[in-house]
């Protein structure tokens, strides 16, 4: 009885705790993953990503399109336990101050895709709220179409950067840059 108790205890001390994945406030420190930018100094909805192994320190993002992209993206360094986006829907939400604790999970979110209205980084971006009556009010105002985190195209998600081969006065600062630094 004693060595199954021990081997019980034993095996209680080698479980490892759940991980908490709980959203964390967005403060001025919080800076975003791909920008490295402070975020309560950007306008529209961000989000945020717990990865495993790295308790109370989540990836923080500029713009939901910006963790979409990273959800899709074929390689993680870590495994993702959770995603969190702004509730645009939740009392208070702004575009210009989207919220700091108003956090919603980014997979049963409704979007707003296409609307013509850009994100904190100046790209379009996907508007997410926890009601989706809300949801097709924001798409009624500002256009684009209501739809699930996993009915989001990828080519959406990835958009090519504007095509400025035909653009004289950026290929003049190109070329002015280049002389400057000698290339």
């Amino acid at each position: 009885m004693k060595r199954l108790f021990l081997m019980l205890l034993l095996a209680a001390c080698q479980e490892q705790a759940a991980q908490v994945t709980d959203p964390v406030a967005l403060t001025p420190d919080a800076v975003g993953y791909y920008c490295q930018m402070n975020l309560l100094e950007h306008p529209g909805p961000k989000a945020q990503a717990h990865l495993e192994g790295l308790p109370g320190a989540p990836l923080f993002f500029s713009q939901v399109r910006d963790l979409v992209a990273y959800l899709r993206a074929p390689e993680q360094s870590h495994r993702v336990l959770a995603v969190w986006v702004n509730d645009m829907a939740a009392p208070g939400a702004t575009w210009e101050t989207p919220g700091a604790t108003n956090w919603i999970d980014a997979r049963t979110a409704h979007y707003v895709v296409g609307a013509e209205i850009e994100g904190g980084m100046g790209a379009p971006e996907f508007v997410p709220f926890s009601d989706i009556a809300a949801a097709r009010a924001f798409a009624a105002r500002h256009g684009g179409q209501v739809m699930s985190l996993q009915a989001i195209p990828d080519a959406l998600v990835t958009l090519a950067a504007p095509d400025t081969a035909e653009d004289a006065d950026w290929q003049r600062r190109l070329q002015d840059l280049s002389r400057q630094t000698g290339g």
